[in-house]
């Protein structure tokens, strides 16, 4: 039994799998975030370039809407 218990604590095999676990958790958590952040800053960009098209159209063309 004492050699089951030295051979247990010593053994490291599922220790690979937990890393593999805790990295994969942290890579998909960037991809999250860098995904939330693309998504909102280019939203914002899109829509403050329609604006300066649309003024720039008021310019050009003399109309007024």
């Amino acid at each position: 039994m004492l050699n089951f218990i030295k051979t247990f604590r010593n053994d490291e095999d599922g220790a690979v799998t937990v890393d593999w676990v805790v990295l994969t958790a942290a890579v998909v958590a960037m991809a999250i975030g860098a995904y939330t952040t693309i998504a909102d800053n280019s939203e914002a960009m899109i829509t403050a370039a329609g604006g300066a098209v649309a003024a720039e159209q008021v310019e050009l063309f003399g109309a007024t809407q």
